[in-house]
């Protein structure tokens, strides 16, 4: 059981932990010059029974606030110090506040200093305590009055066996999460390299396990470790650590990262919470301004953007947005303190509901669906109403970092879809795939309708109509479950519905014999469609007719009316724009122009061409490559060489459900 200590500077907790544990938790040179507190302090005792006592104590000085929030992490119980010739102090009552906004479950009251003061003051303390308690979650706390300097103290010795009890008690459940430790302390010693310590906060590690570094993102392999401050092969959730890394140094590592399994953290700088602010908040809150936040052993500045109301009221709960300044690490549940911007103030705390916050739309009924069912998913572990809030499915990645249960334990409902695409799995409601579905097929009923000339949507820009937060692999599956059922068909790079095909006669395919050698022929600058009619002797508009069933056949690409290019020359041109595009970072018409040896107004056609059917996007006076443009698999299929481009396409891993 690891116990922590808190309260105000010089009221007697490190005398009270030595008095327990035999141990003077103060280490440092100052610390020992100015008889205070100033870097966190460790102790063990090991009784005979088997279980461990671990002892931290933390500096009661107002400006080591941010040190006894770190210390306070993941600590069991909690020894409020009081001592009697002073009584209730600020920082008694900052430390008591954090206390509660981090959820610690229980404490116990020592006053001390007994010596020094009568029956009536240690009465009078008695009761400023009690007070102090009565609207807190620790209300009814047992209190013991210690001398702790005097050796075979009654009011000690009633202490530590009350202390030895609830750790004889203590139940601490084998965490199913993965593992994760916030680390407090880094060293090294010689011979050993890079040390960190901490407790660890969920899970097991083991020796020779590799582990990450958060945020930085680094890794190690734990060469070896000490747990409540003797050697082991592995450590669990509760537990001191002390882990021996191998491949990382000293200046890699800072107090405030975490230790974790490689797939369970994710650096962020946006955090969703609920958030509690204590009555006198207000005093010290500017609209705003920036706040610290202590979040593990993390400390950070943030900006707080309310989510249920414009203003920021004291004394009150709501949901907010904490805006970092650099990234942080965190689990859904995850408790954080939140200090002024002077760090003289502690205005409140909270919970952690969305460890990686969206930066746009976080005001939206959706989004506080989805908040609400972090808060569920919190409570009950069910992940139900989080799905029911997610009409385009989760990833298993995301699923895992919002529970900390490895993917094998993931907790989903019965009824839920599993979409597999290669390494990739996708989980997601029967009645969202349903939606999706039938916004697709919707979408390309509309744009028929409007662009009945035009052969279909290449993926990229189906997506971007349809739903663009959908990952791309998560829509192939789609079309490709559609496909299966004949409602969509797929024409080269175009999708369409059915019924908008073009099927070709056998006078079609004999006049499309004389036409494709002409077009082909033409290359950049092929000939107008008027043109073709005059070398083939046939009339305009059966040209026409011919040539745009062939590009709602996806095998001619018509780049303003009447001019047709085919899919080789075409694949042509995209590779010249792509090479541009790489070698300079953009693409404009006057280096097209050139690389082409068309005129200006031919260019320009082309590039507009590509802007429309999503290949390139426009800015300014530039082009850029779409990167979720779906045209690179088929271009290169007719570019030189470029025959993988079609294996590709035809060997990707099927959808399965």
């Amino acid at each position: 059981m690891i116990i922590g200590t808190a309260g105000h500077i010089d009221h007697g907790k490190t005398t009270l932990v030595k008095a327990l544990t035999g141990v003077d938790t103060d280490r440092l040179k100052e610390e020992k010059l100015r008889g205070i507190s100033i870097e966190l302090g460790f102790a063990y005792v090991h009784p005979p029974d088997g279980y461990v006592l671990g002892f931290i104590d933390v500096p009661g000085h107002e400006r080591f606030v941010s040190t006894m929030v770190a210390g306070a992490c993941g600590i069991d119980l909690a020894l409020l110090v009081v001592a009697v010739d002073d009584g209730v102090m600020p920082q008694t009552r900052e430390h008591l506040a954090v206390l509660e906004l981090l959820g610690i479950p229980r404490a116990v009251i020592v006053l001390t200093k007994i010596d020094r003061a009568d029956a009536t003051r240690l009465s009078e303390v008695r009761a400023q305590v009690v007070a102090l308690l009565s609207s807190t979650r620790l209300r009814g706390a047992p209190i013991f009055p210690v001398h702790a300097a005097e050796s075979g103290d009654a009011g000690l010795a009633a202490l530590q066996a009350y202390l030895h009890e609830c750790a004889r008690s203590h139940e601490r459940v084998a965490s199913a999460q993965l593992f994760r430790l916030s680390i407090d302390r880094v060293f090294t010693l010689p011979g050993h390299g890079t040390i960190v310590a901490g407790t660890v906060a969920s899970g097991i590690i083991h020796e020779q396990d590799i582990v990450t570094i958060m945020p930085s993102g680094r890794s190690a392999r734990v060469r070896s470790m000490h747990a409540q401050n003797r050697p082991t092969r592995s450590a669990r959730a509760g537990e001191r650590c002390a882990v021996n890394l191998v491949g990382i140094d000293r200046e890699s590592v800072e107090r405030g990262d975490w230790l974790a399994a490689p797939e369970l953290l994710w650096p962020s700088r946006r955090l969703d919470v609920r958030l509690r602010w204590l009555p006198d908040a207000r005093t010290h809150l500017a609209p705003g301004g920036a706040v610290h936040v202590h979040l593990g052993t993390a400390r950070r500045m943030a900006r707080v953007v309310p989510l249920e109301s414009t203003t920021l009221s004291s004394d009150a709960v709501g949901r907010a947005q904490l805006v970092l300044d650099a990234p942080v690490c965190a689990l859904p549940g995850d408790r954080f303190i939140v200090r002024n911007a002077q760090a003289t103030a502690t205005l409140g705390g909270g919970m952690v509901l969305d460890p990686d916050a969206p930066p746009r739309r976080r005001r939206s009924p959706q989004r506080l669906q989805t908040l609400h069912a972090l808060e569920q998913l919190i409570v009950t572990g069910d992940l139900a109403p989080l799905l029911r809030a997610a009409p385009q499915g989760l990833e298993t990645a995301e699923l895992v970092r919002l529970t900390g249960v490895p993917a094998a334990s993931l907790n989903l409902p019965p009824e839920a879809l599993q979409l597999v695409r290669g390494s990739h799995r996708h989980f997601i409601l029967p009645e969202h795939w349903r939606q999706l579905r039938e916004r697709v097929l919707a979408v390309l009923a509309e744009f028929h309708q409007r662009h009945p000339d035009e052969s279909g949507l290449d993926l990229g820009r189906l997506r971007r109509m349809a739903a663009p937060e959908l990952p791309v692999s998560i829509l192939d599956s789609l079309v490709e479950s559609l496909e299966v059922e004949g409602t969509l068909v797929r024409s080269g790079p175009w999708l369409h519905l059915p019924e908008h095909t073009a099927q070709l006669s056998a006078a079609d395919l004999t006049l499309l014999g004389k036409l494709a050698p002409l077009i082909a022929s033409g290359r950049f600058d092929p000939p107008w469609a008027r043109d073709l009619a005059a070398r083939v002797e046939e009339p305009e508009a059966r040209v026409r007719e011919v040539l745009r069933k062939q590009v709602r056949r996806g095998e001619l690409y018509q780049v303003v009316h009447d001019l047709f290019y085919d899919a080789g020359s075409m694949a042509e041109l995209a590779a010249i724009a792509r090479r541009l595009t790489e070698e300079h970072g953009a693409l404009n018409a006057a280096r097209y122009r050139d690389a082409l040896g068309l005129g200006r107004k031919r260019t320009v056609q082309i590039l507009e061409f590509f802007d429309r059917i999503g290949y390139t996007r426009r800015i300014r006076d530039s082009h850029v490559l779409r990167r979720d443009s779906g045209w690179d698999g088929p271009w290169k299929a007719h570019a030189p060489g470029g025959a993988a481009g079609l294996q590709t396409q035809e060997g990707a891993p099927s959808a399965s459900w």
